[in-house]
Formats: structure tokens, sequence, C-alpha cells
């Protein structure tokens, strides 16, 4: 059985992102960040904005895949980038969890 793994990764927009005009943060994605992405096609990302719910983070990105050797290779370009480097965003916390953990686990104890 091929284990499924969702990454939240916490980030804070940094205000050089936000002085950017939106044309511009779009350009970005397009050039910069969609590269990296291609990249990896084993990892799924989803973006979620929190800013209007909580202080502690402004974004959080899913990534999902089964693969965590590309979800680290991922995170170490993304981290390469102007993404972190300009700085865009920072990284405030990864919380890695296992997608219907507790059924594999049934399943292991079934077989004892």
């Amino acid at each position: 059985m091929s284990q499924s793994y969702a990454f939240f990764a916490l980030l804070r927009v940094h205000p050089n992102w936000l002085r950017l005009s939106r044309p511009e943060r779009r350009r970005f994605e397009t050039e910069t960040l969609k590269p990296i992405y291609a990249r990896y096609p084993a990892v799924r990302m989803r973006w979620f904005d929190a800013e209007a719910f909580t202080t502690r983070c402004s974004d959080i990105a899913l990534f999902e895949t089964e693969s965590i050797k590309d979800f680290y290779y991922l995170i170490d370009a993304l981290r390469d980038s102007r993404l972190v480097t300009e700085p865009f965003f920072e990284f405030v916390d990864i919380l890695p969890a296992v997608e219907d953990g507790f059924r594999d686990y049934d399943a292991h104890l079934a077989t004892d």
C-alpha cells in the first residue's frame, strides 16, 4: 500500500511581496515557482490564505505526496529561490501528517 503524506507549510508574507504589483506577483509565480513545481510532479500543492484568521501565518501551503524525497527537494528548491532569499515569504512551521494513517495501522493489526 502506498502511503500518502501531507505537509502543511505555514508561511508569513514579507513586505517585499506586498510591495509588488499583482502583475509582478503573477509573473514571479509563472517564471520562478511553476518551473520549480514542474521538477517535482510527484508533489501536489495547494495554497490557502490565512491572514484574515490568524496572526501566526499569512498563508498555508498544503503539499501532498507519496515521495518524501521529492517533497524535501522541492522545499530546498523553494528555499534557494527568491521566494525565501528576497525574502518574499518565510517558513514559520511545517507540519507533517499521514493521510488515513489509522487505516493502515488497523490493517496492520488485523494481520498480526
